[in-house]
């Protein structure tokens, strides 16, 4: 997924990605120096790496406050300086110094973020609890500053070029959604609660992280773990071990509800305590328990979107997305909803057959779907997850399938560079070139799961792409696959496969960003068109010439069968019933947390839980919602709060994008440089709707999606 969390937190609190001081103004307001004690913090200057990449190699835990504290300081003083120029307002006095203020805190922070997510610390984690707030009412001072608006409002756009009134009308809407024609007294209430909001965001974040690293299963004997390779259980025996428990073995856990072992584990005590792990992880009564602060977080929620004039938040934050209203995103996911439910229940009869055939003498419970549904598979197709594994290693899955499929369709070449500093040890760096040979970006990745590191997997940016500032995108994906034991090949799955094409058309789209201003630039679109670049590179995994090319045993270096890729291919809609419900029971759940209209109606985390599938018929117990309340990042500590909907509303457009390509030549330089133009290059400088219109030809059509998910024929 797109780090959304990051890229708004970050844009709230600088405004923009820039890299250049604010030019000075005829106003006799001094900004601050800074002082010299900051003179070797490596946030007050442009890093002098490629691209202005992060000096990691410099860049201490204890620099970060300091320049938090400068750079705030630094910013309010800019904005002031631009809210009371006494010169008439312009584009350039008003909205260009907007877009150019705030360099040291954006250097700063977003590193942070970063950081926070992928590599924190207790040192970073406690400064992220304590900053959240200030941050927030930093943001407010901003927003909420009513000479700031009126100046803002009275810019004419006539004169301006096309990008340029765009970012007139992003600012003015940005202003009016946060609250900027609100009275005084509301205001004052408006930035208690983005305080709250902040600390408790944070606080979800810190509590669920670990959560995670706590709810990790060891078993004592290896014969509870049969299934598993013996790379996986030399795994879990040195991460045990790592964990103080030598000896033992230990299962971490995944951000998402069902675990990618459970598909191969025999023992089925053994994936129920791992099943049922996943599921309690955030609710056991501890320190670590999210419920009440999910709870204070919806109520909060609502009062602000009150305050703001809405009737709950979903409508308020859909605003300014491309569904734009939650009935708009319910009515789509209710078009999907009823074929994949009936399509999951037919599935849970198969699994239950086969059950019964092998004389388990016992019901489907969740933590048996993914092992029996992995036999009716083979049964169906005679594919094998073992079976086709040892054909993807990770590195090559990414040098000779993603970068390879990005070379015919876009002209991209990349060289790994090892010269560059990194924030941990486990990520490799490589330099992006152009059809023509120029560099264009920087590129980080980060494999491997930690406890240091959110669960999933994300893009974000250390420095985003903008004419203006002379900046070039410096993009890092990271993902929580298991390390491999020392001297053993990194193998994953083939979903594991479709997560780093999906990921890299994140990164493809901030690589790919030509923009003048850094508020419009690549990635910083609606959070329901941003998974559409993303999920269209996904098909990729399996196009014939892209899959012969990276599929290659790691012992015998021989290409996948044709025969087993054939397989893949027609298992592609099998248990997409599961997959799909599991999907959009999460989004219905989300949804119904933020439509909430009077605080009464909230009940306890669970029972709301319940009463909320219940009522959207996801009565299923076999098939859980993909995220279960209490660890459902997505919308408590990251930007998908009533958002979520929108891995279904980009699903729509990529496969009906999808078919636009298969039908006009495939993997072609002309459709790659065509999708790039309309699609990859636009940032959020145009109308998305339009663009997408401009790339097929027509309006966005659910049938495609339908079709792909076998739904449909």
């Amino acid at each position: 997924m797109k780090n959304i969390s990051s890229v708004l937190l970050i844009s709230a609190l600088a405004f923009n990605q820039s890299c250049t001081t604010m030019k000075q103004t005829d106003t006799q307001q001094e900004l601050p120096a800074p002082d010299p004690s900051l003179s070797s913090n490596p946030f007050m200057k442009k890093s002098k790496l490629q691209y202005e990449a992060p000096e990691f190699d410099k860049i201490k835990n204890e620099h970060f406050k300091p320049a938090f504290d400068f750079g705030l300081k630094q910013h309010a003083a800019e904005i002031e300086k631009i809210a009371n120029n006494p010169a008439s307002p312009t584009f350039e006095n008003t909205i260009v110094a907007l877009e150019k203020s705030g360099e040291v805190l954006r250097r700063a922070q977003i590193v942070f973020s970063n950081l926070t997510s992928a590599n924190t610390n207790p040192t970073l984690q406690a400064l992220d609890e304590e900053y959240a707030p200030i941050f927030a009412g930093h943001s407010d001072k901003m927003y909420l500053n009513e000479n700031l608006y009126k100046r803002i409002k009275s810019i004419k756009e006539d004169g301006l070029d096309p990008e340029s009134k765009r970012l007139v009308q992003y600012y003015k809407q940005n202003f009016e959604i946060a609250g900027a024609n609100l009275s005084a007294a509301d205001k004052e209430t408006l930035k208690q609660i983005n305080q709250e909001l902040a600390s408790l965001s944070t606080q979800y974040a810190n509590k669920l992280l670990e959560a995670r690293k706590q709810g990790g299963v060891f078993f004592a004997d290896a014969k509870e773990l049969d299934g598993l390779s013996a790379d996986e259980i030399a795994a879990a025996a040195a991460d045990a071990k790592t964990a103080g428990q030598p000896g033992k073995y230990l299962l971490a856990l995944q951000n998402t509800t069902q675990q990618p072992l459970l598909q191969n584990l025999k023992n089925r005590t053994s994936r129920e305590k791992l099943f049922k792990a996943s599921w309690t992880r955030a609710e056991k009564g501890d320190a670590n328990d999210t419920r009440e602060t999910i709870e204070k977080l919806a109520k909060i929620r609502l009062k602000k979107a009150q305050i703001l004039g809405k009737k709950n938040f979903a409508e308020w934050k859909l605003q300014d997305q491309m569904a734009k209203t939650p009935e708009a995103a319910t009515k789509l996911m209710n078009q999907v909803a009823t074929p994949a439910v009936e399509t999951a229940r037919r599935e849970a009869k198969d699994i239950q057959d086969l059950i019964d055939q092998q004389k388990g003498g016992f019901k489907v419970e969740p933590w048996d779907w993914n092992f029996y549904a992995e036999q009716v598979r083979k049964a169906k197709f005679d594919l094998d997850e073992s079976e086709i594994k040892p054909y993807f290693e990770i590195t090559t899955v990414l040098e000779k399938g993603v970068f390879f499929a990005a070379e015919k369709f876009y002209g991209l070449t990349f060289k790994k560079r090892t010269d560059l500093p990194v924030y941990h040890p486990d990520v490799v760096t490589y330099e992006v070139f152009d059809h023509d040979g120029k560099s264009i970006a920087i590129y980080y990745l980060d494999f491997y799961t930690r406890d240091s590191k959110n669960g999933g997997a994300w893009m974000s940016n250390f420095v985003e792409q903008s004419y203006l500032m002379g900046t070039k995108p410096v993009i890092v994906n990271c993902y929580n696959y298991q390390k491999p034991a020392p001297g053993k090949p990194s193998l994953i799955s083939f979903d594991d496969v479709s997560t780093i094409f999906h990921e890299f058309g994140h990164s493809i789209h901030g690589m790919f960003a030509s923009q003048k201003y850094p508020s419009l630039s690549g990635t910083n679109v609606p959070r329901d068109f941003v998974e559409f670049p993303s999920q269209i590179n996904e098909h990729w995994a399996l196009d014939p010439m892209v899959i012969k090319n990276y599929a290659v045993h790691y012992e015998t270096k021989q290409p996948i069968p044709q025969a087993l890729v054939d397989k893949i291919k027609k298992a592609a809609t099998f248990n997409q019933g599961y997959m799909t419900t599991e999907l959009i029971s999460a989004a219905a759940l989300d949804m119904d947390w933020h439509s909430v209209t009077n605080e009464s109606q909230f009940i306890p985390v669970l029972d709301f839980e319940k009463q909320s599938l219940t009522n959207h018929g996801f009565t299923l117990a076999t098939v859980p919602p993909r995220y279960h309340t209490p660890y459902f990042a997505h919308i408590w500590g990251g930007g998908y709060s009533a958002g979520y909907y929108a891995y279904l509303w980009s699903e729509t457009l990529d496969n009906d994008a999808w078919e636009w390509i298969s039908n006009n030549g495939g993997l072609t330089r002309e459709n790659g440089d065509r999708f790039r133009k309309y699609i990859l290059s636009v940032g959020n400088s145009v109308d998305l709707n339009q663009a997408f219109r401009d790339f097929t030809g027509h309006d966005p059509d659910i049938k495609p999606l339908l079709r792909n998910r076998g739904f449909i024929k």
